[in-house]
């Protein structure tokens, strides 16, 4: 039909990467809703209503809201998905957890909007972030091990787009095994002894929701052992920027982890 646009105009974002990459396209204006963990952009906060946390949503305000699409991540949001679909309501839910995973969705949703070139430069800008960081790693003399933790207690290791971020950025992960896990649980820590036997050079915290705090890392039973520790090699990313799945991992959280590591190899404080 001449003048028909099929592309969905009432958007209820249920995580922060598809508010971001909307935002970063110029398609914000179909956002309706957007998740109250929302930091990125700023604006949005501002702008956009919040109607779900990440495991629960505020259904009867979404319906309200009468969206054409919402869009989630994760099996975590499984419930919610399925409230929404017998209500009637078309849902998305992506589950991407790799640094290709991130470049995929974000053509995806792109072309979801009818804003696939926009898109296509978003993914460029990316992938010269990604070239960026290869090209510092292999100056390196060396790649350091590196720990990230997600969470403290218990200790939960990184997730594969994280450990995809630190070898790019010329780090070794020390636990790439858990890191193809895509539940947190599967990543839990049982004891120290496992980081401090792999003795990491450097340590990465990204407390989900938290400040991270070197001091109390430090501190732990043993802990006087790793490199790291002695050192004073402990730095902390924003969960916001490193633990969610959109541009902002590569475009922001990407240049901080190789100027860390990139610090590390070359035993700069």
């Amino acid at each position: 039909m001449s003048g028909h646009d099929p592309f969905p105009k009432r958007i209820v974002c249920l995580t922060e990467e598809p508010t971001e990459v909307l935002y970063r396209i110029g398609e914000q204006h179909r956002i309706v809703g957007i998740s109250g963990f929302t930091v990125r952009p700023p604006e949005a906060r501002r702008e956009k209503p919040k109607v779900s946390a990440f495991t629960s949503a505020k259904i009867d305000k979404i319906l309200d809201l009468k969206p054409d699409l919402v869009i989630g991540f994760s099996d975590i949001q499984a419930n919610i998905a399925r409230d929404l679909i017998r209500a009637g309501i078309e849902v998305w839910i992506s589950n991407h957890r790799s640094v290709q995973g991130i470049l995929d969705y974000c053509l995806r949703l792109s072309a979801l909007v009818g804003a696939l070139e926009k898109g296509q430069a978003l993914v460029v800008s990316m992938q010269q972030a990604i070239d960026t960081a290869r090209r510092s790693a292999a100056e390196l003399p060396n790649r350091p091990r590196v720990y990230v933790e997600e969470w403290d207690e218990p200790r939960i290791s990184g997730i594969q787009w994280v450990c995809d971020l630190v070898r790019i950025a010329g780090g070794s992960d020390i636990f790439p095994e858990r890191a193809a896990c895509s539940l947190a649980k599967d990543r839990i820590l049982a004891d120290d002894s496992q980081i401090i036997e792999r003795a990491p050079e450097l340590i990465i915290g990204s407390w989900c929701g938290k400040r991270f705090s070197p001091q109390r890392v430090s501190e732990r039973t043993g802990w006087q052992a790793i490199p790291a520790v002695q050192n004073h090699n402990l730095i902390e990313i924003k969960s916001a920027l490193l633990l969610q799945p959109g541009p902002a991992a590569i475009l922001d959280a990407l240049p901080l982890l190789t100027r860390a590591i990139s610090n590390t190899a070359n035993r700069r404080p």
